[in-house]
């Protein structure tokens, strides 16, 4: 997915309990909420409004606002708090046994009770449709068993231990469906959703979608609008601007051409103060993948010539106008275990004599015929410019002969899951604050990159061990190990690692609590004044 970083995280093997704030709802049943409603632009496509699917930063973004989940993370924190549970924790000493019990009086927007047998269903549902655009096989895939003693108790019978689980539950994969709205062996397709989150969806289509605050809500989150609309630009960029700049959004956010915040950020600096420019911290990523059976780059002398001509710092200054920064490592800058063994091996800048070695060791002479394939929206507007930008650093070296194809994102999944792709993009925005959620995913079984790089020492030892540890600062040198093994072997090559922006005018305040290391964009935190 998705989504989108920077921890340190606390042992997970402890109970998880937290005060409880008192939630939005109103006795009365009238919305809550202070403040005016929000208007907010997005590039990013929603594919799914069903949870059982969508595993997409504009998918999680409405479930994170539509639906609770069992955990959430707090603004500014990276450590799951209960948020429709009261409290969990590992109940065996060790982290095959998770157990929640719900807070009292929880209720979809529909007026119906939240039970344990609706958190169970959920689970049990995106496992049973197992979409292949959905959580399943990535976040969930350690359940074993689900058991509802009582009607607030929720027992999790894992196949193996798995410290990360509590803030797996507490991402999108984690999202509470009303077992009666929705069926056990099909995905919801009409566009609804009923959730008993922060807002309610009131009505979504291809240009917008409403929300309003929920009044059955009881939760943590303090609202501070009444309401927000988002109107979907799908990847029209010069558009987004435009209707930020005229007003005819309140905020901008992902999707602006990266000119465009450099250039807004100036005219912040300057005598325009209508809008404002929020950074947050991020780990979003994306890497050049590699199909390890590719008669071309399956040889690891080709992928490694490439790795020596690479020039992140020149990408990330021309391409991405300092909106990001370079990467050198499969687990980014702040996370758990970040360490930087591509800097080490093949440095930070292009070193044509020995990418030419490295095409000798593989046999290979003449200039290397290479397309690079890439999809214009999904990982991020600058991803062609980058990915020509990549095509004439490995040009410049005489080296290569590379061109660049693009191809809507439909078109480009099938390529890559039929292996018809030697060289293309993958981001990541992470569901989770953890060096688990930049390596399980992408080197573990049935992965998301489908590029037929296998190494047991990950999948059979590293993984596993990390996965039992409690402790995450001590799996630091597993993963630094791990780390130093994909360098070696290059399945992928990290480019970048982003940074969040909002682009938002003077009557809004409470960005810096949505673009957060959590990734979740919080609704509920943007407050919008009313107009002098």
């Amino acid at each position: 997915m998705r989504k989108r970083d920077q921890w340190l995280a606390a042992p997970l093997g402890a109970g998880l309990a937290a005060a409880l704030l008192t939630g939005c709802g109103s006795d009365d049943g009238e919305a809550a909420g202070t403040g005016e409603s929000v208007v907010m632009g997005m590039s990013d496509e929603v594919v799914s409004t069903d949870p059982a699917s969508g595993y997409d930063p504009g998918s999680w973004l409405l479930f994170n606002n539509v639906f609770q989940s069992l955990l959430s993370f707090p603004k500014g924190s990276t450590t799951p708090q209960p948020e429709a549970a009261k409290e969990c924790s590992f109940k065996d000493g060790g982290s095959t046994v998770y157990q929640c019990k719900l807070r009292d009086g929880l209720k979809f927007s529909n007026g119906h009770d939240l039970t344990s047998e609706d958190v169970a269903h959920s689970f049990r549902r995106t496992l049973k449709i197992n979409d292949k655009k959905g959580p399943a096989s990535s976040l969930l895939s350690s359940i074993k068993e689900i058991k509802t003693p009582d009607k607030s108790t929720v027992v999790f019978q894992l196949k193996r231990p798995d410290a990360t689980f509590p803030q797996k539950i507490a991402s999108g994969a984690g999202s509470i469906v009303d077992h009666h709205e929705y069926p056990m062996d099909k995905l919801r397709t009409d566009g609804k959703a009923v959730g008993s989150g922060v807002y309610k969806l009131d009505s979504f289509d291809k240009k917008q979608a409403k929300f309003s605050v929920s009044s059955t809500y009881q939760g943590a989150a303090k609202v501070q609008n009444r309401g927000v609309t988002m109107k979907f630009f799908h990847g029209q960029q010069e558009e987004l601007k435009t209707a930020v700049q005229k007003g005819d959004v309140d905020i901008a956010y992902r999707g602006l051409a990266m000119k465009d915040i450099a250039d807004l950020e100036a005219a912040e600096a300057g005598d325009k103060k209508n809008l404002e420019v929020v950074e947050g911290s991020s780990a979003e990523v994306q890497h050049l993948v590699f199909n390890t059976k590719d008669p071309v780059v399956g040889k690891v002398g080709v992928r490694k010539a490439i790795a020596y001509l690479i020039d992140r710092s020149t990408l990330v200054r021309d391409v991405y106008k300092r909106t990001a920064e370079p990467l050198y490592s499969i687990v980014p800058s702040g996370i758990t275990g970040h360490k930087t063994p591509f800097f080490e091996v093949y440095g930070d800048r292009p070193q044509p004599d020995k990418a030419a070695a490295a095409l000798r060791s593989a046999n290979v002479s003449g200039k290397v015929k290479l397309t690079l394939w890439a999809t214009p929206i999904r990982y991020g507007p600058g991803t062609v410019p980058a990915f020509k930008e990549i095509a004439k650093q490995l040009n410049a070296s005489g080296l290569f002969d590379a061109d660049v194809q693009s191809v809507p994102f439909d078109e480009y999944d099938k390529g890559i899951t039929e292996g018809k792709y030697g060289v293309y993009v993958k981001g990541w925005v992470p569901d989770y604050p953890d060096p688990d959620n930049f390596t399980a995913p992408f080197f573990g079984k049935d992965n998301v990159l489908s590029n037929n790089y296998e190494s047991k020492e990950i999948t059979g030892k590293i993984l596993p061990t990390t996965a039992a540890q409690g402790s995450r600062p001590a799996t630091v040198p597993d993963f630094a190990r791990l780390q130093t093994t994909v360098a070696q072997d290059l399945p992928i090559l990290p480019l970048w690692q982003g940074k969040q922006y909002a682009v938002a005018n003077k009557q809004i305040t409470g960005l810096q609590w949505t673009l957060d290391s959590s990734t979740v964009f919080r609704f509920w935190e943007i407050s919008k004044a009313a107009k002098d």
